[in-house]
This record gives structure tokens, C-alpha cells and sequence, in this order.
């Protein structure tokens, strides 16, 4: 009888230790130190081309080969910064390794004309691989060409959209209607634009999808104020129901956040976001990590600071940058193993940046 009852002993401490030990059980909602995770950044990490603006990738591994597919947007340099809104298009590169060296494969998402919503332009793509295929969401827009400003003219006609693929190789399949436009509610949130979308698999199946958008209440033509919401579907290509409750929220700003990643951990929501003013912390605009419970209702996390705008690379230089944004993770079996950012080292030229991630 003693025998039984110290074995069963034995097992149950077995069992609390396991329990115990369990990924879910060591990170508490909201305590994740994603800062406390960076490492040096190798020259190979800066994915740059001279001719280009290079801005916001997003990385996948393929199961097919094995490599490392990175989907980003891209338009020539020289015609400046702000022709972002004008001439992007979603380009896609390949390497061996998450930290590059990158190279250039082809066009994913090209000019199509100017009668489709996404026809002139394709910008800011999050690519995911759910159920078996490819789901690369993007910003796309369009616009008179007869229009005097034209950066206004298109900025304010952002809808969101997805391409779907069965191999990072494509072919993409690109659809003539977009998954989130603006409502029909002059006043709306998202009466003027969307755009920047992250979309995540919630705990239950379905999937989150938090977005950019701007409203018709502040002067003409950037009006607003900007806010991000959220919408859920049942499948990776929606239909999207919007929830139309702002997130990412700051008092007496009307443009505090921009550039969400989100992501589920396990027992929680994560988003990175671009802090535009430092309205989340005293560091001033840097990049700040959110959590939440549902996907509808955040915090800031207990380690609230990702990054300032700077770059520590392999050679132990600490660089300051005049942008980091567009986060973006590549999470490998669970984990993150990788942020990317799109950079500017003044404005006139811009390239992503691969930073190694410490894993567990």
C-alpha cells in the first residue's frame, strides 16, 4: 500500500512540474519583454536596393523549399518618399535566411489599371500562411490621374484587400472587390479611408484583423481624426464584420498610433505599434507593444517599449534612424525569431531591417 501511494506521489509531482513548466504558464498575459529579446543586427539584415525605396516587409518561411520569401513594398527612388501613395507596388525576394542576403524575385502585385479599387497602387502587405495557403493582405488604391494632387487624391481612396496563393511563388489570385472598405456612415470612423491591415488567428478559429482608418470630421484634404479598429471573420478571406470600437487610443491626440503587428502568444494578444508622438511612453515616437485579452480590448504590456529609433548592428555601432516602422514579426514554430521595420536613414532613400530575435 505504501508503494501505490509513493508512486502515485511521484506522478503528481511529475505532473504539477510539468504543468508548471508549460510555455502558457510561464508568460503571464501582458509580460512579455520583446526589447529584452533583440540582438545585434548583421549587415546581411538591411535589405536595400539603390534604385528603390524598400518599405515594410513581411516574412514567411515556405514548407515547398525551405526558404525565406519576404513580400514588401517598393517604388523608384527617384521620385521621393511621398510617392508611396502613387506608384507602390508589393514586390517579393528570397534567401536562405531570415537575415537575407535578399534577392529580388519578382512583382506580386503590380499596376493593373486604374478602374480596379487596388489598380494603381499595392502597399503595406502582412503575409500569412493559414489552413494550407497563402493569405497576403495589402492596402491597395487608385485615383484620377486628371487630379491636381495627386497624393491626396489617392490617399483618401485606401481600401483593404487580400491575395491568395498556394505556394509563396504564386500565382497570386487577386480579387476585383476589397475585404474592408469605408462605411456607407458619413460619420464613421472609417468614413474617409482604410488601410494597414494585421490579421491573426483568434483562440477560437476565427480571425482578427485590426486596421487603419480615418474619418470625414477634422479639414479637408488629411481629415480624420486617424484611429485603428477591428473586424472578425470566419474565414482568412471574410467576410470581415467590423466592430467599430478605436483601439490604440490616446487622450487629446488624433493621430497617437499607426502600424499595428498583431499576434496571438497563447494566452494573449499582442500588438506592435508605431507611437507617433510618444503618447505611450517618454521615449517620443518609437515602437510599443499592447496586449489584450479578446482582441478588442487593449493595455499597454508591462514592458511597454520595443524600440527607439535605432539600430544596433553586429559591428557594435548604435545607429539613430529618422524612422522605424511598419513592424513586423516572423514567428517560427510559436515563437518570434525575427522583427522586421521599414527604415529611413534621412528621406531620401528607405530600406527593411531583419533583427534577430532571442528564442527560448
Amino acid at each position: 500500500m505504501k508503494k501505490i501511494c509513493s508512486k502515485q506521489i511521484t506522478f503528481l509531482f511529475f505532473l504539477v512540474f510539468l504543468f508548471s513548466c508549460s510555455p502558457e504558464q510561464e508568460a503571464e498575459p501582458g509580460k512579455l519583454n520583446l526589447a529584452n529579446m533583440f540582438q545585434p543586427v548583421p549587415q546581411t539584415g538591411k535589405f536595400i536596393d539603390p534604385d528603390w525605396f524598400i518599405w515594410g516587409g513581411s516574412l514567411v518561411k515556405s514548407d515547398d523549399d525551405g526558404k525565406y520569401h519576404i513580400f514588401y513594398s517598393r517604388w523608384p527612388q527617384k521620385l521621393g518618399m511621398s510617392a508611396w501613395v502613387t506608384h507602390s507596388e508589393i514586390a517579393h525576394a528570397v534567401s536562405d535566411s531570415p537575415l537575407g542576403p535578399f534577392e529580388f524575385a519578382d512583382v506580386v502585385l503590380p499596376f493593373r489599371g486604374r478602374e480596379y479599387w487596388d489598380g494603381a497602387v499595392t502597399h503595406n502587405p502582412t503575409i500569412h500562411f493559414f489552413n494550407g495557403k497563402y493569405y497576403l493582405y495589402y492596402m491597395g488604391t487608385t485615383g484620377d490621374p486628371n487630379v491636381e494632387n495627386q497624393y491626396w487624391e489617392h490617399r483618401n481612396k485606401q481600401q483593404i484587400g487580400v491575395a491568395v496563393a498556394e505556394n509563396p511563388e504564386g500565382p497570386w489570385k487577386r480579387f476585383d472587390t476589397p475585404l474592408i472598405s469605408v462605411s456607407s456612415d458619413s460619420t464613421a470612423h472609417d468614413a474617409l479611408m482604410v488601410s494597414n491591415p494585421s490579421v491573426t488567428q483568434m483562440r477560437d478559429g476565427k480571425y482578427l484583423m485590426v486596421y487603419k482608418a480615418a474619418a470625414k470630421k477634422l479639414p479637408k484634404p488629411m481629415s480624420g481624426p486617424v484611429v485603428h479598429l477591428t473586424a472578425i471573420a470566419d474565414n482568412p478571406e471574410g467576410p470581415f464584420v467590423k466592430q467599430m470600437k478605436p483601439i490604440f487610443t490616446a487622450e487629446e491626440a488624433e493621430f497617437p498610433a499607426e502600424d499595428p503587428y498583431v499576434w496571438f502568444a497563447g494566452n494573449c494578444y499582442y500588438a506592435i505599434v508605431k507611437d507617433m508622438h510618444g503618447a505611450f511612453t517618454d521615449a517620443g515616437r518609437s515602437l510599443v507593444l499592447f496586449y489584450s485579452a479578446n482582441g478588442m480590448d487593449w493595455k499597454l504590456a508591462e514592458h511597454p517599449l520595443v524600440s527607439k529609433l535605432e539600430i544596433n548592428w553586429k559591428n557594435d555601432t548604435l545607429q539613430k534612424v529618422k524612422a522605424l516602422e511598419r513592424p513586423q514579426l516572423l514567428i517560427e514554430n510559436g515563437k518570434p525569431t525575427a522583427l522586421l521595420c521599414a527604415v529611413n536613414e534621412t528621406r531620401e532613400h528607405s530600406f527593411n531591417l531583419q533583427i534577430p530575435l532571442l528564442t527560448k
